[in-house]
C-alpha cells in the first residue's frame, strides 16, 4: 500500500473501519465461550447469538445501502455506529440471555456500517481500482483482528468475561467521533436528490434473477459464506473442545484469541501485499476460484486438527482465501448495475451473505453438537461447490445494464 498516493478520504474510512474492527475482535470471539460459561448456553442454542444478528442484518442490509444512497453516507454511518456501542453496552451489563439476543438484534439492524463504509469507497475510487480499495477494507479488518483477538482473550483472562465487550463499545464510539469529524459527505444534494427518485423499490427481485452475472456473484458469496458461517459460529467452541481440550479458561480464551490474530495478520497481509500484486496478472475471476480452493484447504486443516499448533495451517489458509475472493466479489458486483445504485446492490450483497450466515450459524450449532469436526468437512464441500458457478458464469464479459433496464419500480 502506497500511503503517499492513497486518497486521505480512503485512509480515514480505514481508519474507521480498523477501530471498529479493534473494537469487535476483542469482543465477538469470546462472545460464545461468555453465553455458554455465564448463561449456560447450549451450543446449537449458543450459536443463535450469530444468526439473530445476521438475521437482523439481512433484513436492515438493503434499506442501510438505499438510505445511504438517497441520505447521504455519513448520517447513516454515524446511526449505524451508534447502534453498534449500544449493543455492546447492554451485552456486557446482560443479566439474562433475552438482552443478549436484543442487543445482537439491535446491532444486526443498526449493523451497515461496513456496508455504508463500502459504499463510501466506491465513490471515491473509480471502477478500475474499486476491487483494491474494497480489499483495503479487508486488510482493515485483518488489522483488527491482529490485535483484538489477543486483547479481548487477555482481558477476560485478567479482569473478567464482561469487560471487552465494554471496551468494544468504547472503541465503537470512538469511530462516531472519528466520522463526525474527519469525513465529509460523496454525495451532492443534486445526487442525492436523484438517487431518491430513482425507482423507488431499488433492484427488483425479477431484474436479479435476470441479471445472470449478479445472480452469479450472490450464489458464489452466498455459498463460500456459508462456509465461513460454519467456522464463525463454532470456531471457539472447536477451540475449547478440540484443540485446547483439557487446558484451563484463561489458557483457551488466550489460545483462540492467537489463533484468531493469525488469522488477522494472514487477511491482512493478503490484501496489503498480494492481492494488489496478483490482481493485474490473474484477474478477478480468477482470484475467486484460486480464493474459493485455499478456503477449502482451510477448513481441510481445522477438520483434522488435534492440538493447538495444528489449527495454525488453517488459520492462515483460510483468511488468505477469503482475502483473495471477497473483494473481487464486491467489486464485481457494483459493476454489473448503474452507479445510482451502488449501495443498493452492496445492500443487497450485505444481505446475501448474511442471508448465507444465519442459515450457517444455525446449522453449524447443532452439527457441531454431533461431532465438533463435522462443521468444518462441510465448509471444505462447500468451499469447492463455490467454484463451480465461477467457472461458469463468471467467464463471460460483464455487462452493466441501463438504468432502465436494472431497476425496477415494483417492491
Amino acid at each position: 500500500m502506497n500511503f503517499r498516493n492513497i486518497d486521505r478520504r480512503l485512509l480515514t474510512i480505514l481508519l474507521i473501519v480498523f477501530v471498529q474492527m479493534l473494537g469487535a475482535a476483542m469482543a465477538l470471539p469470546i462472545l460464545l465461550l461468555y453465553a455458554q460459561r455465564e448463561f449456560e448456553i447450549r451450543p446449537e442454542y449458543n450459536v443463535l447469538l450469530l444468526s439473530s444478528f445476521f438475521a437482523a442484518q439481512f433484513l436492515a442490509g438493503p434499506i442501510i445501502g438505499r438510505l445511504s444512497d438517497k441520505y447521504g453516507r455519513i448520517p447513516i454511518l454515524i446511526i449505524s455506529q451508534i447502534g453498534t456501542v449500544l449493543s455492546f453496552i447492554l451485552i456486557g451489563a446482560a443479566p439474562n440471555v433475552t438482552i443478549l439476543f436484543i442487543a445482537r438484534i439491535l446491532d444486526g439492524i443498526t449493523g451497515g456500517n461496513i456496508i455504508v463504509a463500502q459504499a463510501y469507497i466506491t465513490d471515491i475510487t473509480p471502477p478500475e481500482k474499486r476491487t483494491e480499495s474494497l480489499g483495503y477494507i479487508f486488510a482493515a479488518f485483518g488489522l483488527g483482528f491482529v490485535f483484538g483477538p489477543a486483547l479481548g482473550g487477555t482481558l477476560s483472562s485478567v479482569f473478567g468475561s464482561r469487560i471487552p465487550f465494554f471496551m468494544a463499545a468504547v472503541a465503537a464510539g470512538l469511530t462516531v467521533i472519528l466520522t463526525w469529524l474527519t469525513l465529509k459527505e460523496t454525495l451532492t444534494l443534486e445526487q442525492r436528490i436523484k438517487n431518491r427518485a430513482v425507482r423507488q423499490g431499488g433492484i427488483a427481485p425479477a431484474e436479479v434473477v435476470r441479471n445472470t452475472p449478479l445472480l452469479a456473484i450472490l450464489l458464489i458469496a452466498f455459498i463460500g459464506q456459508f462456509a465461513l458461517g460454519l467456522l464463525q459460529a463454532t470456531f471457539a467452541l472447536f477451540g475449547d473442545a478440540v484443540l485446547f481440550a483439557d487446558y484451563s479458561d484463561r489458557i483457551v480464551d488466550l489460545g483462540i484469541g492467537i489463533l484468531l490474530a493469525i488469522v488477522g495478520l494472514s487477511q491482512f497481509l493478503t490484501q496489503t501485499l498480494l492481492i494488489r500484486r496478483v490482481l493485474p496478472r490473474l484477474g478477478e475471476t480468477n482470484l475467486v476460484i484460486i480464493g474459493g480452493t485455499l478456503r477449502a484447504f482451510g477448513m481441510f486443516f481445522l477438520a483434522i486438527a488435534t492440538a493447538p499448533w495444528h489449527g495454525i495451517p488453517g488459520s492462515i489458509l483460510f483468511p488468505i482465501g477469503m482475502g483473495l475472493m471477497m473483494p473481487p466479489l464486491q467489486s464485481l458486483s457494483t459493476r454489473t448495475v448503474p452507479e445510482e445504485v451502488r449501495g443498493g446492490v452492496l445492500g443487497l450483497y450485505q444481505s446475501t451473505v448474511s442471508l448465507a450466515t444465519i442459515f450457517s450459524t444455525a446449522l453449524g450449532g447443532i452439527v457441531f453438537a454431533i461431532n465438533p469436526r463435522y462443521p468444518y468437512w462441510l465448509g471444505m464441500v462447500l468451499s469447492l461447490v463455490a467454484l463451480l458457478p465461477a467457472f461458469i458464469f463468471l467467464r463471460r464479459p460483464l455487462r452493466q445494464p441501463s438504468s432502465e433496464t436494472a431497476v425496477s419500480n415494483k417492491p
